[in-house]
């Protein structure tokens, strides 16, 4: 009974209304006490999964089983926009269908598993991207599920948190299922992986920890290039000669038609390899013209610890040039500190009149998710220019298609590569980055560092991520812990 399959795909198929195949008779089973890795590229279907197996969705062909009395919990990558008014205690009723009575302690032992102070009464919406995430993570715990679904879990969290949650994950008894771009988080728990190829619309499973997992895939593909080679080699050859028969009459023209049915029996031996991940193009960022001296000026900010602000003096004078860190534990204030500035909450912290500003917010809060794609891009650009727009756009892998989609319709991680698209069309003179690598494929990641390294504007950045911010020149680092 320990291992009995508890979840199967059995040639299911899934598209969304604008005509975009997500899923092709997808066929893989999960079986109890199992821990799984969903890996893909950046709009391939991960989430699209989740929501298949949870029922939000449902499949146009094929059968997905669940084993009778099995319960699912899914721990989302964002908190639902109409959520975020609710208090703590109002969110974690939500998760049930009934009432609970004893749901103040189980909010207490649930919030300690995730290392967050999360008083009952408080809003959603106060809490900082990191302990959203916690909360998110904590939702989906005290249901207490046969099946664990977590989409993004790291996302957000500080060095503490992912600790924690690997922690949990690791003594975790049932079913879970998890995707991430996390390596070194996923290696220290799972058990197999399911990769979703985003051109076939296939799963291909696999048994094993993450990074053997990688590279039985690289193996795999390196072997089946290296028979396809071979295989294309004797096909040329065959149709050569094939031709050069063929011309020679009588029974010549006979061997040259063995020849090409030869050749075509080869053709269907090669082998479909699978697609790597595709990573987006190397990138620029263009930074504002006449851009001099001072870009912003900080005076004051307010720090938070167990829920107490506490107001902090200290002048900080960012040049053109010059790349900021801001550093500090989850729900210390970072986000605050970035979104006080751009919108001029606090006297004495100003942005230098005239400075383009270029905001990517953690929430894609800034992009509108009623808008298209293609409108999203094209009013960013000061002058338009719809070709230039396209050829930027096509660097971050969207597409024709993608243009036409709402920004809502699109995945997490297809927004923040809108998000980066954008940034290069604005052209701004100040980079505030507000952990720009949440949802995004690790393969991006480096183009994405080497790119914020060469800015030749201003930039201040927060990241939970040290081996992204060790790709990028930091000149200083404003740590709002000390």
């Amino acid at each position: 009974m320990n291992d009995q399959v508890i979840l199967r795909f059995n040639k299911v198929s899934f598209e969304y209304k604008y005509d975009n195949p997500i899923l092709n008779e997808v066929d893989f089973s999960i079986r109890r006490h199992s821990k799984i890795t969903i890996m893909g590229q950046n709009g391939s279907g991960k989430s699209t999964i989740f929501k298949l197996i949870t029922g939000v969705l449902h499949s146009e062909s094929g059968k997905i089983s669940v084993s009778p009395g099995v319960t699912i919990a899914t721990a989302q990558q964002v908190i639902p926009r109409e959520e975020l008014d609710l208090t703590v205690r109002e969110f974690f009723e939500k998760r049930f269908n009934k009432k609970i009575y004893d749901i103040d302690p189980r909010i207490d032992k649930v919030c300690e598993v995730v290392n967050l102070n999360a008083p009952h009464d408080r809003i959603v919406r106060s809490f900082s991207g990191g302990q959203q995430a916690r909360l998110l993570l904590a939702s989906a715990m005290i249901q207490d599920p046969d099946i664990l679904l977590l989409d993004e879990p790291t996302n957000n969290l500080d060095k503490v948190g992912i600790a924690h949650l690997t922690k949990f994950l690791i003594d975790y008894k049932k079913t879970c299922v998890v995707i991430s771009h996390d390596a070194d988080f996923l290696n220290a728990f799972t058990h197999g992986v399911l990769y979703l190829d985003v051109f076939t619309h296939k799963v291909e499973q696999y048994w094993g920890n993450y990074m053997d997992v990688v590279k039985e895939i690289s193996v795999r593909i390196e072997r089946e290039n290296v028979k396809n080679s071979r295989l294309a080699a004797i096909i040329l050859a065959n149709k050569e000669k094939a031709n050069f028969f063929a011309h020679k009459g009588g029974q010549m023209r006979l061997v040259a038609r063995r020849m090409r049915e030869k050749a075509e029996e080869l053709e269907e031996e090669m082998v479909e390899v699978r697609k790597e991940d595709k990573p987006i193009r190397d990138f620029i960022i263009p930074t504002q013209p006449d851009l001099i001296g001072e870009v912003a000026h900080i005076s004051s900010f307010d720090t938070f610890k167990d829920h107490k602000k506490s107001a902090r003096k200290k002048v900080i004078s960012i040049k053109k040039g010059e790349h900021w860190l801001v550093s500090g534990p989850n729900g210390i204030g970072k986000s605050t500190l970035l979104e006080s500035l751009v919108l001029g909450k606090t006297k004495g912290n100003i942005i230098t009149p005239g400075v383009k500003v270029g905001y990517y917010r953690q929430d894609f809060s800034t992009l509108d998710f009623e808008e298209t794609v293609y409108k999203t891009l094209i009013d960013a650009m000061e002058k338009r220019d719809e070709d230039y727009m396209r050829s930027v756009a096509a660097g971050f892998l969207i597409t024709g298609e993608m243009m036409r989609a709402k920004i809502g319709n699109l995945s997490e991680g297809q927004k923040g590569l809108v998000a980066f698209a954008q940034l290069v069309l604005q052209r701004p003179g100040l980079l505030i980055l507000d952990e720009p690598t949440n949802h995004i494929n690790f393969r991006h990641l480096p183009v994405i560092a080497a790119a914020l390294n060469k800015f030749a504007g201003a930039m201040i950045l927060v990241s939970h991520i040290p081996e992204f911010v060790k790709q990028i020149r930091i000149d200083e680092t404003l740590d709002l812990e000390k």
